[in-house]
């Protein structure tokens, strides 16, 4: 059920931004329609947050056996 709202939160964001990209609102209807972005926006980051720090890898070891590492923890890229 989280995943149909996440859905539903993506769509209405992208709907605001074709809005805003229009460029045919007045002013109090763009920071309105700003603000609603800004909230479906959060949330949706807030939920693939969430989501990453539910992946795990498994992480094949010499033995042949496997062992869980979150999702990330192996990478010391951080470009």
């Amino acid at each position: 059920m989280a995943a149909d709202k996440f859905e539903a939160s993506l769509k209405k964001l992208e709907e605001v931004v074709r809005k805003l990209e229009g460029g045919s609102l007045a002013l109090d209807d763009s920071i309105k329609a700003f603000e609603e972005g800004v909230k479906h926006a959060a949330f949706c980051a807030k939920k693939l947050d969430e989501a990453e720090r539910k992946v795990e890898m498994l992480i094949k070891q010499r033995d042949g056996s496997f062992r869980r590492e979150p999702f990330g923890a192996g990478d010391d890229d951080d470009d």
